[in-house]
């Protein structure tokens, strides 16, 4: 289970990653976020989201049109 849940369903790119970032930086190292998204362009976007900032991407599921990311806060 992740440490804080961000509810990013219905909002289109890139609100999504900019929420997600947000909440990253409440977390401590170490901390998971986990995010639903609805938006297809999520999937690529939250790998390269955690390509480039160095947090880890550690689950990454779709369940019917909700798309689930679990990202860990690297530091």
């Amino acid at each position: 289970m992740a440490d804080q849940t961000l509810d990013a369903k219905g909002l289109n790119c890139p609100l999504p990653i900019l929420r997600a970032k947000k909440a990253l930086t409440a977390l401590p190292a170490g901390g998971t976020l986990e995010v639903l998204a609805t938006d297809p362009g999520s999937v690529k976007d939250f790998q390269a989201f955690c390509r480039t900032t160095g947090n880890e991407l550690v689950e990454s599921s779709t369940e019917g049109n909700v798309y689930r990311f679990v990202i860990r806060r690297t530091g």
